[in-house]
């Protein structure tokens, strides 16, 4: 059988790292670095996606994000504008771009990392938590209208993660403070995330789309 194609954004480390160390052996994984894709520039997208038009792009991963914590008065200009762009506006353009082949073959996914913050929120977390709760609203809105072409549309939403960003700019005692608030009194370790990624774009997730699907520890149910 013919490996299907996938789009990954975001690959070079933390969830994305263990995303593609999960997929690439059963996959095509395409996971441009960012001279190849700048998901900053809008220009840059289409040009990616023009150079690629003929890729038969079977599955998207929108994997790519940022967070930079301000509280509202502190936020600037740039962090909102980078925010957006990045956690919402590349996304779909980058769905818009690709899905043709999908619709064509009346067969694909689209896998949104989103974030626990998309469900609840936060204190400093007002550029995070709006742009995570909309790429969920891009899912619930997908889903919807790619249903009749078998393409199946789900966020992840994970919690605290114990990726190196995570453990470079955490103290050993914040972390220990952040694991006390999760039920399960640990992070999730970024390969949990790949896994349940890796089971939505199987066929054994035939039946799921439209759903933010939270991996967070319990942290979220209290």
């Amino acid at each position: 059988m013919k490996k299907k194609t996938i789009l990954l954004t975001g690959a070079s480390r933390g969830i994305g790292k263990a995303i593609y160390k999960k997929l690439e052996n059963n996959y095509i994984i395409i996971a441009p670095a960012r001279k190849e894709l700048d998901l900053l520039n809008n220009k840059s997208i289409e040009a990616f996606i023009e150079r690629n038009k003929k890729l038969e792009i079977d599955i998207i991963i929108n994997n790519a994000g940022i967070n930079f914590p301000q509280w509202i008065e502190e936020i600037t200009d740039e962090n909102m504008e980078n925010t957006i762009q990045i956690n919402l506006i590349a996304p779909i353009r980058l769905i818009r771009g690709f899905v043709g082949n999908m619709k064509k073959n009346k067969w694909g996914r689209i896998i949104n990392i989103s974030s626990a913050f998309g469900i609840v929120a936060r204190g400093k977390q007002v550029l995070y938590s709006s742009t995570k709760h909309g790429i969920n609203g891009v899912t619930k809105a997908l889903a919807l209208e790619l249903a009749e072409f078998n393409i199946l549309v789900n966020s992840v939403c994970p919690g605290f993660t114990k990726t190196d960003l995570v453990v470079k700019t955490n103290t050993p005692e914040k972390i220990t403070l952040l694991e006390k608030d999760i039920p399960l009194g640990r992070l999730a370790e970024p390969s949990e995330i790949a896994d349940l990624v890796e089971f939505l774009i199987s066929e054994k997730a035939s039946y799921i789309t439209g759903s933010a699907i939270l991996i967070d520890g319990g942290y979220s149910s209290k």
